[in-house]
């Protein structure tokens, strides 16, 4: 069962001419276009299916800096700045909260790579710091497992997923942003090298720049117009349970499971590295640049091959203007939890905290995580085609980055100076020959 999320209306008349069209309705293009609007761009949003319809409502919630990989940490740093206004600028409710996040573990490599992050991070300001087993104790009341040390951040937070990204759609569309759902791009129109509009199932929009920010289905799009761009898409299971006693006011992170904190006093779980590579032809495409990734993640994934072979993301498909596109034929990609890791989401909740012994499990969802081989986001232009500019792969991290996301993506369309250093989320580095590397977990 998929989270319940705000629905949010569709303007109904598609423009013929717009300055910027955003395609993808998550957080990231949600972000962009409020940011762009309030700049004073003309902004159209479309959306093959429901905002928020997929990952951006599929995440565990969380709004971290902590153990982010350095070139991704001064992003991560204006995100939060960002979330903590942006309730007052919406006039609603997001769900963001300022409660704190503690990793504990039990294993001496966690802490010794707990160790190198907090030594990086404070030259960045941060505040996060290194606990021992009792501190961690004391941090998490009621945990009745043991730990030998544990990072804290105790300004970072939370939000709700389901709620904040329709409310910032809100808030795009009165900065003057135009929303279109159930409008699929089926392609992008270029001409001359450089973007002259889109074609959608429900007509062409004219437009001078386009930001293709659609999440797992990004890769597909851009394939489909000849441009590379490495992702990789893996399945995750979590689950939302009912209200139960307060555990810990915002994050907990565990080796092998997450909680965190609801407004309806719930938990969000997750099931911490755990997930299901779907076998297709694109994944065995690039199966080389993702090879350090995959070692580091393949004790914890189990592998399937099903319909995503042929019709998932990471699908080969062709498609032409007159339709229908892979996009029309899946309106939101809706994966099925595994059951299996829901159960044992609820022994590791119990082992580790018997208050919470058999509590229910209100719904539980599966989502596809779109993953870059380093593990940090694509945000920014791409090289020989003028117009274009990508926002995706953000590996699990874009909720929590959706704010700097939208404003970084905002910057850069516009051409005014960017609030973070945009080097290492260029796309070039995916077509130029760069060492990758690997992503590392935390």
């Amino acid at each position: 069962m998929s989270p319940p999320v705000q629905s949010v209306p569709s303007d109904p008349v598609l423009p013929a001419r717009a300055d910027v069209v955003i395609v993808g309705g998550g957080i990231s293009g949600i972000a962009a276009a409020r940011e762009l609007a309030l700049r004073g761009s003309r902004v159209a949003l479309v959306e093959k299916g429901v905002i928020a319809g997929e990952q951006s409502s599929r995440n565990w919630g969380w709004c971290r800096r902590q153990n982010r990989d350095e070139r991704e940490l001064p992003f991560a740093m204006l995100a939060l700045r960002l979330w903590e206004g942006l309730a007052e600028e919406a006039g609603a409710d997001l769900g963001f909260r300022r409660t704190g996040l503690v990793y504990a573990s039990d294993k001496e490599a966690d802490i010794a790579a707990w160790e190198r992050w907090v030594a990086m991070a404070g030259s960045y300001g941060m505040d996060s710091r290194m606990i021992s087993g009792a501190e961690a104790a004391a941090l998490m009341p009621g945990n009745a497992r043991r730990w030998i040390g544990g990072v804290h951040s105790p300004t970072d937070g939370r939000a709700e997923p389901a709620l904040a990204v329709p409310v910032l759609a809100q808030a795009a569309r009165r900065a003057g942003a135009s929303l279109h759902q159930t409008c699929a791009v089926r392609e992008i129109d270029i001409a001359g090298g450089r973007v002259a509009g889109v074609i959608t199932e429900a007509g062409r929009i004219a437009c001078d720049t386009v930001l293709v920010a659609g999440g797992a289905w990004t890769g597909m799009l851009l394939r489909h117009h000849g441009i590379r761009f490495l992702q990789a898409s893996i399945q995750s299971t979590s689950f939302a349970t009912v209200p139960g006693e307060e555990v810990t006011a915002g994050g907990v992170a565990m080796p092998d499971v997450t909680l965190r904190r609801r407004l309806d006093g719930g938990y969000t779980v997750g099931l911490a590295g755990f997930g299901t590579l779907h076998l297709t032809p694109r994944g065995a495409l690039q199966a080389r640049p993702f090879f350090p990734t995959w070692r580091s993640r393949r004790a914890k994934l189990r592998y399937r091959f099903g319909a995503s072979f042929f019709t998932g993301p990471d699908s080969l498909q062709r498609w032409g203007a007159d339709g229908p596109s892979p996009f029309e034929r899946i309106r939101v990609l809706d994966p099925r939890p595994d059951m299996a890791l829901v159960r044992r989401g609820q022994r590791e909740i119990a082992a580790a905290y018997p208050a919470l012994a058999g509590i229910g499990v209100a719904r539980a969802w599966g989502g596809m995580v779109d993953c870059t081989p380093d593990g940090i986001p694509v945000i920014g232009p791409v090289e020989g085609v003028s117009g274009l500019h990508v926002c995706a792969g953000h590996t699990g991290h874009g909720f929590g980055t959706g704010p700097a996301t939208g404003r970084l993506a905002a910057e850069l369309i516009r051409g005014d100076a960017p609030s973070v250093d945009p080097a290492p989320f260029r796309h070039a580095r995916m077509v130029d020959g760069s060492d990758l590397g690997g992503m590392e977990l935390f």
